[in-house]
């Protein structure tokens, strides 16, 4: 009796994993779209928070010297995430918060 190869179930266990790695590559990485090297630290007033998936997104609004305000957004973890280190919906950072945040600038230059 001939003997089996592992080729048909290896084949069969990549098509079935194929699509459930997909997600993952739609992902986008970190240094696609923030400049590692540009570190920034703004003060401003909370004037939105979105906890969608895949990522948790707020506005601020930020005053410069000149008393201008510029509006920036910041990404930041799955709300799955925030609610794990004790995140709160509607309690933990809300519109009119004022807070400082640090992080990375855009590689296209956004807010």
């Amino acid at each position: 009796m001939e003997r089996p190869t592992l080729f048909p179930s290896a084949a069969v266990l990549l098509a079935c994993l194929l699509p459930a790695a997909a997600p993952a590559w739609a992902h986008h990485s970190f240094g696609a779209e923030y400049d590692g090297t540009k570190p920034i630290t703004l003060t401003g007033v909370v004037t939105e928070v979105q906890w969608t998936n895949p990522h948790f997104y707020f506005f601020i609004d930020v005053k410069n010297a000149n008393g201008a305000v510029a509006h920036w957004k910041f990404e930041g973890y799955p709300p799955t995430v925030l609610n794990r280190i004790g995140w709160k919906k509607n309690l933990t950072m809300v519109p009119g918060d004022t807070i400082t945040v640090f992080g990375w600038s855009a590689r296209d230059g956004s807010n």
